[in-house]
């Protein structure tokens, strides 16, 4: 007969692991992790997060829940703190100790407990794991009623490696290998900069770093389809990969826009396959021909949904401005390609159910903007599931 599952006793259940919370939770029904909790059925993520563990939970000494392991990993991206930090955080802060499932006396897992099980997720195929959360996020926000729109719009958002590039290059001449290996350099063209003394001067962007491949649901600003890779990846060649996300979960989109990065005839004849629409923005080489093959371009160029898909792509930023804003998402945590692909699903997650959190409820994670900056919308329940 196969072992029971067993974990660290964190007093949940006793008399500080549920009364003391209650008077606290009456006080704050409508706080943002109490929604968070309840909204999104985190105890079901448990046997697939335990498949990572090389005792499934059942032989060697008791671990702690992957699942509160993992709503760690995912607090550290939330308040964008460190690994060492989160675990300060854990013990002070009521709420999240709350969130995370823990006794008021008890204290939380430390740093080093973080540590290996974002190593589970390197060594044991973590990546589909999080990726198969990423997306039930998703599907559980539209079980509960949430309306995604029909247009997707693809985009990509570049992250600087975790690396002094003066260091680095002493490192070299030296001859050592680079800090990051898979780091690319990155090009982002020129730009208009201030410099120290305030004067202005263009500048041309280059860095290492990585980049993710997006698709977002632009009535929803909500992050559907995620591709980490190398930053010198074209962005058309992600395509195939964020398409697949995008039908199994079952999206209901018509058309898909982006910039001219994704003005390709791959992509043309895959979304034709499919009887789905086009409003990525055309090269000028496609209309400007001169000849009568640039009348297919200019008719769609002309029709309403180029130009519907147009009017919404720039929303593409927002969720990549916000990722990098308020989530770390301008420099990465870690070294290499896998352990970004782990920041870059730790923070799309992140920030969709901030986004899910408010356009069900209306609960924020910060204060709301008002007066012309608020946004006009109704959350899906106008009360609260579980008051």
């Amino acid at each position: 007969m196969p072992r029971q599952k067993r974990f660290v006793n964190t007093g949940k259940g006793s008399f500080f692991g549920d009364l003391v919370y209650e008077s606290y939770l009456k006080r704050h029904p409508n706080h943002f992790l109490v929604a968070l909790n309840n909204l999104f059925d985190w105890n079901s993520y448990s046997e697939r997060l335990l498949r990572l563990y090389k005792g499934k939970g059942r032989e060697g000494r008791p671990p702690y829940d992957p699942v509160l392991m993992f709503k760690l990993l995912f607090i550290c991206y939330l308040y964008n703190v460190s690994e060492r930090e989160v675990e300060r955080l854990a013990d002070e802060h009521l709420m999240v100790k709350w969130f995370l499932g823990l006794a008021v006396d008890m204290a939380p897992p430390d740093h080093t407990s973080l540590t290996v099980f974002k190593e589970r997720l390197l060594t044991n195929g973590g990546w589909e794991t999080l990726q198969g959360i990423f997306s039930d996020l998703v599907r559980e926000a539209t079980k509960q009623g949430l309306q995604l729109g029909q247009i997707q719009v693809l985009d990509s958002v570049h992250t600087q490696a975790n690396v002094n590039n003066i260091k680095d290059r002493e490192r070299q001449e030296r001859g050592q290998g680079p800090r990051d290996p898979d780091a690319r350099v990155v090009n982002k063209g020129k730009r208009r900069v201030v410099t120290a003394d305030g004067s202005e001067a263009v500048k041309e962007i280059r860095y290492r770093g990585y980049k993710t491949h997006t698709s977002m649901n632009a009535e929803t600003d909500i992050v559907t389809s995620i591709v980490p890779a190398l930053g010198n990846t074209a962005d058309n060649k992600a395509y195939p990969a964020l398409r697949k996300q995008d039908r199994e979960l079952g999206l209901p989109v018509t058309t898909y826009c982006g910039d001219r990065a994704y003005d390709d005839t791959d992509i043309y004849t895959r979304l034709d396959d499919e009887g789905l629409c086009s409003a990525i923005t055309l090269n000028d080489y496609r209309t400007h021909k001169q000849d009568d093959k640039k009348e297919p371009w200019l008719t769609l160029q002309a029709s309403k949904t180029y130009r519907d898909g147009h009017a919404v792509r720039y929303r593409v930023e927002q969720p990549h401005g916000w990722s990098k804003a308020w989530h770390g998402f301008e420099r990465c945590r870690y070294l290499g390609l896998a352990r970004y692909a782990i920041q870059s699903a730790l923070t799309f997650m992140v920030s969709n159910a901030k986004r899910i959190v408010k356009l069900l409820t209306g609960i924020t994670f910060r204060a709301q903007a008002k007066g012309r900056k608020a946004e006009v919308f109704k959350p899906v329940y106008a009360v609260m599931p579980w008051a």
